[in-house]
């Protein structure tokens, strides 16, 4: 029993420093309400890279590298770090993809709902509703024996791969610019940023905090609606009570801009419900049948799971799609194309549950 006070303590503990984290960094350059936003990091960066030509989006986001590394180093340091994969590659990869055009048609991730609920942006409402569902219809198959191939140890070589390309992603930031893409000045959410330092060293104690709190808000709900467990759970909580209370603190200390209650014109964001609630169906529905949301497959990469990275190309090719062919929304709504690759994920999604649950291996 002290043994899980403590855990739960120290997930709690967790939530209220990386809120804090979250709400600072828009204070100090980030987008509203997007303190952290892997789902829309990760857009940046293949922007950045020249994967999708939107110029509003493109930069590369240390905090992204700051999360792999720091997880990294906490599972070393914790003697976790270890290499391992083999998992349906390919079903991770179009998983990975299908959660990323999800969270394009919401505009975040579930780090980001939170956060967004916490700015006073009560759109995120019918993102939880939308998440929550989805992740009971993974549930459902999760009760049905859905699984993917086992994963297997791999090379100690092989862990290392996914931190070592983010340290180039890095150096090229820093020393090399020129050979990556930016957004021009105030022309987008590229545009807006924290200074390098200070994005990395909140990604790398945030990287830390989540790979020791295993904080997964995809696991939270799972664990709580299959085992009545609520630790990881308490911890987005405590995350979004920590932004609440610091963006109260710069709304009255700044004279505003951090905390704005209501639907309309809040920060990268677009006031259409049931397009909201269906992109984080999708995602959460898909993020459910991969084992973790992206901030944990984030994490899991950073420890040496080549199935997690595998996973992380799949959100970047599909952010790189929704870009290329106007699939991701925007302030004004979601496009139609948006619509139609919303509803063909759920489909694929529902058939890869299908086709790898137990019951319809078996032929019951």
């Amino acid at each position: 029993m002290e043994d899980e006070k403590r855990e739960r303590l120290l997930v709690v503990g967790g939530g209220v420093v990386i809120g804090v984290i979250a709400a600072l960094l828009v204070y100090l350059g980030n987008p509203g309400n997007m303190g952290f936003c892997i789902a829309c990091f990760m857009r940046d960066t293949a922007g950045a890279l020249g994967l999708h030509s939107a110029k509003a989006v493109q930069y590369v986001r240390p905090e992204v590298i700051g999360l792999i590394l720091g997880g990294m180093a906490m599972a070393l340091y914790r003697k976790e770090f270890s290499p391992k994969g083999g998992s349906a590659p390919v079903t991770r990869f179009a998983l990975g993809f299908f959660a990323m055009i999800g969270a394009l048609m919401f505009l975040g991730c579930p780090f980001r709902m939170i956060l967004r609920l916490a700015g006073g942006d009560l759109n995120a409402i019918f993102g939880i509703v939308g998440f929550v569902a989805g992740i009971l219809c993974g549930v459902f198959f999760l009760n049905r024996g859905y699984s993917l191939a086992r994963t297997h140890k791999l090379g100690g070589a092989e862990g290392y791969v996914m931190p070592a390309i983010v340290v180039t992603l890095l150096v090229l930031l820093v020393a090399a610019p020129e050979f990556i893409h930016f957004t021009e000045a105030g022309e987008g959410p590229g545009a807006k940023h924290a200074v390098i330092a200070v994005s990395l060293a909140a990604g790398l104690v945030v990287g830390a905090i989540a790979q020791r709190t295993r904080l997964c808000m995809v696991g939270g709900i799972r664990d709580m609606v299959l085992f009545r467990q609520s630790r990881l759970l308490e911890g987005f909580v405590a995350v979004f009570a920590a932004a609440l209370v610091t963006n109260l603190v710069l709304n009255a200390v700044m004279g505003g801009g951090y905390f704005k209650l209501g639907f309309a014109e809040q920060p990268v964001a677009h006031t259409d419900g049931l397009w909201n609630a269906l992109g984080t169906f999708l995602l959460g529905y898909a993020c459910v049948l991969l084992g973790g949301c992206p901030l944990r497959q984030t994490i899991l990469s950073g420890e040496g799971n080549s199935d997690s990275a595998i996973t992380i190309l799949g959100l970047a090719a599909g952010a790189a799609f929704a870009h290329n062919f106007g699939l991701a929304s925007s302030g004004k709504g979601p496009t139609a194309a948006g619509m139609v690759a919303v509803v063909v994920g759920i489909l694929v999604v529902t058939l890869i549950a299908v086709v790898n649950s137990s019951s319809a291996k078996s032929g019951k």
